[in-house]
């Protein structure tokens, strides 16, 4: 671990965005999961939600390395995933096509958000677009009637985080402390972290150039992230 990506992943970690967030529902293809999980990194977001009847498979692009900066949260049904993320606070933003639907860039991306992206195919259920507190679109000029749901999910994020930068809140730690700390540890030295837990023992402190200021586990071989 080098002072400069020690310095790079705290930087990192002090723009990440806690209440800004993707859901996505039975998006199938691990291509448009892989660019999921690289776009909510891009823009600071720190979880990607999950709902699929399939198992969720790693993705080649995935191993680019945007799977160790997002955490993959899934959930068994839309209904559960709507209604935890509505008793956290977050307003429920589908991308999809209906009467009531609003152009994406007239929503309020500073509130908390969950943007729900749907199938390949289908788009977002029935139940998921009921759930929703609103629905968004792109506007489209062509014969397509739609993006690929990863590149609808980008613009509608890179559009978040451009209302977010102008409001400054990526101008401050958003991030509990111990978050933050808790994510340093992992993200700098993942084998010690993953022994600690193995061991049921807490995460040891780091010191300015993030290298272990103390030794909690014996013969446990340094690592870089």
């Amino acid at each position: 671990m080098t002072p400069e990506r020690f310095t790079k992943l705290k930087r990192v970690l002090a723009q990440r965005q806690p209440d800004l967030t993707v859901l996505a529902e039975n998006t199938r293809k691990t291509r448009n999961i892989a660019a999921l999980v690289r776009t909510c990194d891009a823009v600071g977001v720190p979880r990607l939600h999950v709902v699929s009847h399939e198992t969720v498979r790693r993705h080649r692009m995935i191993s680019a390395g945007a799977q160790k900066w997002v955490q993959l949260q899934r959930h068994t049904t839309i209904r559960d995933a709507c209604d935890e993320l509505h008793a956290a606070g977050y307003q429920l933003l589908a991308a999809h096509q209906s009467r009531h639907a609003v152009d994406f860039r007239e929503v309020d991306y500073t509130r908390p958000s969950a943007v729900l992206v749907g199938g390949e195919l289908w788009g977002v259920s029935a139940t998921a677009a009921a759930a929703a507190d609103r629905h968004i679109t792109v506007p489209m000029c062509g014969m397509v009637s739609s993006l690929n749901v990863s590149v609808a999910a980008a613009l509608v994020l890179y559009e978040a985080m451009r209302q977010r930068q102008a409001a400054g809140m990526y101008d401050q730690e958003r991030l509990a402390q111990s978050e933050i700390e808790r994510l340093l540890v992992e993200w700098s030295h993942p084998r010690v972290a993953r022994r600690c837990r193995e061991l049921g023992r807490p995460y040891p402190s780091l010191d300015e150039q993030g290298n272990l200021a103390e030794n909690t586990l014996d013969n446990t071989p340094g690592d870089d992230c």
